[in-house]
């Protein structure tokens, strides 16, 4: 099992115990990338779609965000 689907099965099992340098990585596989940070606490994630997804930079993640991802990368 690769380093991406055990994250991902935690990201199902544990939301709210979710960091954001892991989710980042999991964004990161699936075609996402960071725009360039702006001076607050939100990240923005862009696919080459153009859908932008907006995460709080904060340890551990809420686990609304961590759904949200689940549910764009369609998982």
């Amino acid at each position: 099992m690769s380093n991406i689907e055990k994250l991902i099965l935690k990201m199902k099992r544990q939301p709210n115990g979710i960091r954001f340098l892991e989710l980042e990585k999991v964004l990161e596989f699936y075609g996402y990338s960071m725009k360039e940070k702006n001076g607050t606490s939100h990240r923005q994630f862009i696919n080459k779609d153009g859908n932008v997804l907006t995460i709080k930079e904060e340890n551990p993640l809420k686990a609304v965000y961590v759904k949200d991802v689940l549910k764009r990368i369609k998982i």
